[in-house]
């Protein structure tokens, strides 16, 4: 496919570096919380959190409540951990999983060939939408600290909107936005449902970031358009 009249770019994990300090915040989070609870273990506390993590946002529609309000979402994981381990403990669990939100949060930042990247496509004169899952405030404050704004003609919020992906209507009220028609419209990002095989159902062409090149999991039957492992590969 030749150059686009419009890409429809994600954000979390995308344009921005959101989950590689995952596992370690969890870890040390863990850590803490362990101190001064006798017979807690720290290890098997955040084996235990990992599991139940997984078990959670496997689920679509418990992803879709959980990423309304993440700190809810995180204390319901380590509630029902500890629970899972023998401690009812819901004041500590509410301490940890807004513990471990606050320095996922401070350990955002982007990834060096962001910025490039949009500056070429805006050269390119090519269309651009932002489209994120997530709360208003929570998205408008990671696009306002980064300055990214600026590069796009129209950004589109779960929250604000009252739907996000993979529900069609975002990305046809991008497309409409934009002034693009399905075989003219690209969309980026790392998710294979949202940035994928959503899109692909409308006739968009969808290209998938695999950052950690491991290729498509052979479980899931999503084929993506094109994979790219940074978005210095997009144009």
């Amino acid at each position: 496919m030749g150059t686009p009249r419009a890409i429809l770019i994600d954000l979390d994990d995308t344009l921005i570096d959101f989950t590689s300090d995952t596992e370690s915040t969890w870890r040390s989070v863990c850590g803490e919380s362990s101190e001064g609870i006798p017979d807690l273990d720290a290890d098997l506390l955040y084996d235990t959190v990992t599991r139940t993590r997984d078990w959670f946002w496997s689920d679509p529609e418990r992803h879709r409540i959980g990423r309304a309000d993440l700190v809810a979402a995180s204390r319901s994981i380590v509630h029902t951990s500890l629970l899972d381990l023998g401690f009812d403990l819901p004041d500590l669990a509410l301490e940890v999983a807004t513990r471990y939100r606050q320095v996922r949060d401070e350990s955002i930042a982007l990834f060096p060939e962001t910025i490039q990247c949009l500056e070429d496509l805006n050269a390119a004169e090519i269309g651009l939408a932002m489209i994120t899952n997530g709360t208003g405030p929570g998205q408008r404050k990671k696009i306002e600290r980064f300055g990214l704004e600026r590069y796009f003609d129209r950004i589109l919020i779960e929250g604000e909107l009252g739907f996000g992906k993979p529900e069609p209507a975002v990305y046809e009220t991008a497309m409409a936005a934009l002034g693009s028609m399905p075989r003219e419209t690209w969309c980026v990002g790392d998710n294979l449902e949202w940035e994928v095989a959503g899109p692909e159902r409308l006739g968009i062409h969808a290209i998938w970031v695999d950052r950690s090149g491991v290729g498509v999991p052979l479980d899931r039957d999503i084929v993506p358009d094109r994979i790219i492992r940074s978005l210095a590969e997009l144009l």
